[in-house]
């Protein structure tokens, strides 16, 4: 999969050179090509800004540069898609960067300075923003995305689960996790860990995510679609928390239904 950025400042792209992204573009897993839009300037001191029109404060970026940049991208054998980083954008979430990780091309457009020519949103297939605050620039933005889809393109993490098992991309936080020293400041590791039992590990972890999302991310809870396996899971838990039991009525559909006994016949 190839990542194109169109940036100002290519040089704060240095994190992808480290760790696990650096491994998945040597193994040619990933690509990361970086444009400076300034070179497809047109004034003689290659201007990518200029006042507002209507007056106002800060610099708002030309649309020539950028327009000329993405028109001079090569032709793309599959599916490439255009984005447009601002905080008026989608909000990215898990989903998008699974569905991302599913194209061939992404292009992120870096903006900068006060905002953008508005002609430019035209340029883009999505506009997406990190989240609901500002920053000076897409760049912080796109290495954010970049890593969450990337990691998620098969054999860039060591072990294909691990994508699958993070928080968010099932929906729940992750459980929680342990290695050795087996105690640490008194603090000790899960008996149920260290019981060898793979049922009962994979029913605790899943155990712990439920209650790790009930409880800092309720909002994320109240979108979950239980399993059976999750019921009686559920079910003890409500039994230590007062406050989850009254969401019971989300899976007591869950809860198996008792066999009636047929009547006996009459002699």
């Amino acid at each position: 999969m190839k990542f194109t950025v169109l940036t100002l400042f290519p040089e704060m792209f240095a994190p992808l050179n480290e760790s696990i992204l650096k491994r998945a573009q040597q193994g040619k897993l990933i690509e990361v090509e970086l444009i400076n839009f300034r070179e497809y300037a047109m004034s003689k001191h290659k201007n990518v800004d200029d006042i507002p029109y209507g007056g106002g404060a800060g610099m708002v970026l030309k649309p020539e540069p950028i327009y000329a940049a993405i028109g001079d991208l090569p032709e793309t054998v599959g599916s490439r898609r255009i984005v447009l980083l601002t905080p008026q954008g989608e909000p990215f979430k898990q989903e998008k960067a699974q569905e991302w990780s599913q194209l061939d091309e992404i292009v992120f457009i870096c903006g900068h300075y006060e905002g953008f020519d508005e002609r430019i949103r035209y340029l883009a297939d999505e506009e997406i923003s990190l989240g609901d605050f500002v920053l000076t620039g897409g760049e912080l933005a796109a290495m954010v995305m970049i890593d969450a889809v990337a990691r998620l393109i098969p054999g860039v993490l060591g072990e294909e689960d691990s994508a699958v098992e993070d928080s968010h991309s099932m929906g729940a936080l992750e459980y929680p996790h342990y290695t050795r020293p087996r105690v640490f400041e008194g603090m000790e590791v899960p008996e149920v860990l260290l019981s060898g039992h793979h049922m009962k590990i994979q029913a605790w972890r899943r155990k712990e995510s439920l209650r790790r999302t009930f409880f800092r991310r309720p909002e994320l809870f109240a979108e979950l679609e239980f399993s059976p396996e999750d019921y009686p899971l559920l079910e003890e838990l409500a039994e230590e928390y007062p406050e989850l039991a009254e969401e019971s009525w989300r899976w007591e559909h869950l809860k198996p239904k008792s066999k009636r006994r047929r009547p006996k016949k009459s002699p």
